[in-house]
């Protein structure tokens, strides 16, 4: 298998289970969404985006490719933690005005990631890319 699409894989799909494991620890069970959930720790963004930079340029060096993976990395941890979390932070001022006022609401808050998230993830994505490299 090519060794960027497994890197980016095994990152991505590795902090997901990370963040499944620590779900169960902190709730005692999961359940179907808890696969699919984003926002918590690790960041899987972070992990998939950083695995893929770091993986093209140990394969490749400084090529177009890395220099594309180092811009798209560099917006989807901006966003991760910066516009993703303040809108969620929003979110939930406005489910408190909702609830206060009575009215019906069926949203689902999705709180992004705080930098710590963001860098888990991306130290994972980081290790499992070296390590794919070294295969």
């Amino acid at each position: 298998m090519n060794k960027v699409i497994l890197a980016v894989l095994v990152a991505g799909f590795g902090a997901q289970l990370v963040k499944l494991i620590i779900y169960f620890f902190h709730h005692k069970s999961l359940n179907w969404h808890d696969i699919v959930v984003t926002g918590g720790m690790p960041s899987s963004h972070s992990a998939f985006v950083v695995a893929l930079s770091t993986i093209i340029y140990l394969e490749e060096g400084t090529s177009t490719a890395f220099a594309i993976s180092l811009v798209l990395a560099l917006i989807i941890i901006r966003d991760a933690f910066g516009v993703r979390r303040t809108v969620g932070e929003e979110s939930v001022a406005l489910t408190h005005i909702i609830k206060k006022l009575k009215l019906k609401d069926k949203t689902h808050i999705a709180m992004g990631h705080t930098p710590l998230q963001v860098t888990v993830g991306s130290i994972i994505g980081f290790v499992c890319a070296i390590l794919i490299h070294l295969i």
